[in-house]
């Protein structure tokens, strides 16, 4: 049997594979403090693989796939964020225009590189965030305070525009800057949370926009975002990130960020070989 030209057995796989990454998702947020997206667009590009997604937009689809779920999930996470009166909303409000003009650059590129070209990307982004969660320092600063406004706008457009292409929410890069220049840890996850639903709204729209009329897309798609992993993933997430966050007390957290750093790792090396090997 079959539905939309694919046997209904693989579609039954689809499903459970897309399950599965937002329980896995879900749990890496609560123990990690991660954006479910650096975790959700690697999953998802496996899945399309053994799905037998055609090659040429099987990255498209995991990026916009996944922001389509960072939206949902961001807002909740600013929300409880909020409720503790750590989210810095000046900061926010400073940086929005910068990162839609990012994410607005990063669709358009998203929209016309190729889907090697954007594995490229991931890849080589994961390799460096790798890096620093398996090697990088607490106490590492390039300074006391954020640097001035145009060194800020130009950052929050450079990590609007680099979250859109692979399909994060920004969390990653914001958390970075902003405790590289001496920015409380909490209130920079805290504040950071609020980028994902700048950077997915947009993002979203752009990747149903490059994706409309695409032939070759699986059953329930609009454009590069599929609905059914977004009925999945969405309420998973937020299910198992709880459960995450209870076991973050009873292992310890270096150790964690280590094994998300050699995950990462396997990820990245696994996208250049199907590259270049």
């Amino acid at each position: 049997m079959e539905f939309g030209g694919y046997p209904l057995s693989q579609l039954l796989l689809l499903a459970l594979g897309l399950a599965a990454t937002g329980i896995f998702a879900g749990m890496l947020a609560g123990l990690l403090g991660v954006g479910g997206g650096i975790v959700i667009v690697p999953v998802l590009y496996q899945m399309f693989t053994v799905l037998g997604i055609d090659e040429g937009i099987r990255m498209h689809l995991a990026v916009g796939t996944s922001l389509g779920t960072i939206i949902i999930t961001s807002i909740r996470s600013v929300r409880a964020h909020a409720k503790k009166g750590a989210v810095d909303w000046e900061m926010l409000q400073r940086w929005a225009l910068p990162v839609l003009i990012g994410v607005f650059i990063g669709t358009a590129m998203a929209a016309h590189v190729s889907s090697d070209g954007l594995t490229l990307v991931f890849a080589s982004v994961a390799l460096i965030v790798a890096a620093n969660m398996a090697f990088g320092k607490d106490t590492w600063r390039l300074g006391s305070e954020l640097p001035s406004p145009p060194v800020q706008y130009g950052a929050a457009g450079v990590i609007g525009m680099l979250s859109a292409m692979m399909g994060i929410g920004g969390g990653t890069f914001g958390v970075t800057f902003m405790t590289l220049f001496g920015k409380n840890a909490r209130e920079a996850v805290a504040t950071s949370a609020g980028l994902g639903v700048l950077i997915g709204v947009p993002g979203v729209i752009g990747f149903i926009w490059a994706g409309w009329g695409e032939a070759n897309l699986p059953p329930f798609s609009l454009g590069y975002v599929n609905l059914v992993g977004l009925a999945l993933i969405v309420p998973l997430t937020i299910l198992s990130a709880p459960w995450g966050a209870n076991m973050a007390h009873a292992i310890s957290h270096k150790a964690l960020l280590r094994a998300f750093a050699f995950f990462l790792f396997i990820t990245s090396m696994n996208m250049f070989w199907r590259l270049y090997g």
